[in-house]
């Protein structure tokens, strides 16, 4: 049986509780602060990040798209982001009227190029989002700096970095608005699901009511909003797993501990944290200009190697452009990402690496 690149893993404890919430029958709630589990859900979330506020929501790209109304974005606004990232970070922008300026990517990690976002601030940018892009730590020293000089809000996509930090400090934190997936394939999931941490007051109240249809108490819509609300069933799930997370990630740090070490002297470029850097291992992702050879191979012997992302954003049908970002059109062609997730064997990790090392 093929290995996936990443899996979700359920067991008794999230049945139980999701049999709980079926045999209590209240399913969702349109109260403000959301059902029972949620709110638990969400206090888990704030001591895990250290966060002072954690608003839970139906998907990481609802997470993005409230952040956005959240900072009134709208039409006519522009917000940087990388195109080397999941379509959810450009669509939630499209979604409110906004236009995606993207900016190139650093070949170290595959986060935002500082460079050439400095390049890329006009009078329209209204928002800066930096991915956290396979649990890679983007470069939020520099990033805050220009923020700051332009007065600029930063909205952090930590869709793939829940658990990632740097000198201490958690991803979804650095700035006004932090946003987390909570999909099947993450490394912990609530079905699907997504967080927003914020350490504003006026921001988490504000997103209360964006993620309710604008309504504070019953139907007195107060500003423009959507049902973005996490069901009771999938924060059932997502309080389990936030308890389970720590375990989670100690696996994938080991087994892509095992994996670069198995790796030394392959012919390909390993993932390396920075000094202070704590990667989640999301993906463990490595690039070689054999990239689809070794995908092919792999594959072939059950290792489910995976290509994220072969066709940036701005190359896909609907965005395409003609605008050049060399480093990220490299990244597209030699990327490849290895499954280091908890059911990972030493004998998977062997494999990996033994016919990595004989292409």
């Amino acid at each position: 049986m093929k290995i996936p690149v990443n899996v979700p893993l359920v067991g008794k404890e999230e049945i139980s509780e999701v049999a709980a919430v079926l045999k209590r029958g209240a399913l969702t709630s349109a109260a403000k602060d959301g059902g029972v589990n949620v709110q638990e859900f969400e206090r888990l979330v704030c001591s895990f990040l250290k966060s002072k506020y954690a608003i839970a929501v139906n998907s990481g790209t609802a997470a993005l798209q409230a952040a956005l109304y959240a900072l009134d974005i709208k039409s006519g606004d522009e917000v940087l982001l990388p195109s080397f990232t999941f379509v959810a970070t450009a669509n939630s922008v499209v979604s409110v009227g906004a236009k995606p300026v993207f900016v190139d990517i650093k070949r170290d990690n595959y986060t935002i190029d500082t460079d050439d976002l400095r390049k890329k601030v006009t009078k329209k940018t209204k928002a800066i989002m930096p991915v956290h892009l396979y649990g890679n730590v983007a470069y939020m020293d520099e990033i805050s700096e220009i923020a700051q000089k332009h007065q600029i809000p930063i909205i952090e996509d930590a869709c793939q970095s829940l658990g990632s930090s740097y000198r201490g400090k958690q991803t979804g934190t650095f700035s006004e608005l932090g946003c987390f997936s909570l999909y099947a394939a993450k490394v912990m999931t609530s079905g699907e699901g997504g967080i927003i941490s914020t350490s504003d007051e006026k921001l988490r109240d504000k997103l209360l009511m964006i993620r309710n249809h604008g309504m504070v108490h019953g139907y007195d819509t107060r500003i423009l909003g959507l049902n973005l609300r996490l069901p009771e069933i999938n924060a059932a799930i997502a309080k389990v797993q936030m308890k389970k997370l720590p375990k989670f990630l100690k696996k994938r740090e080991r087994n892509a501990k095992v994996l670069t070490e198995l790796l030394s002297g392959a012919d390909v470029t390993l993932p390396v944290p920075r000094n202070q850097e704590k990667v989640n291992w999301y993906l463990y992702t490595i690039s070689s200009k054999n990239r689809d050879k070794i995908s092919k191979v792999l594959n072939e012997n059950d290792i489910g190697a995976t290509v994220y992302y072969g066709t940036p954003i701005h190359k896909t049908p609907y965005y395409n452009t003609k605008k050049s970002l060399p480093n990220t059109e490299w990244a597209a062609k030699s990327v490849l990402s290895l499954p280091v997730q908890p059911q990972v064997t030493d004998k998977h990790l062997q494999t990996t690496a033994r016919i990595i090392k004989s292409l």
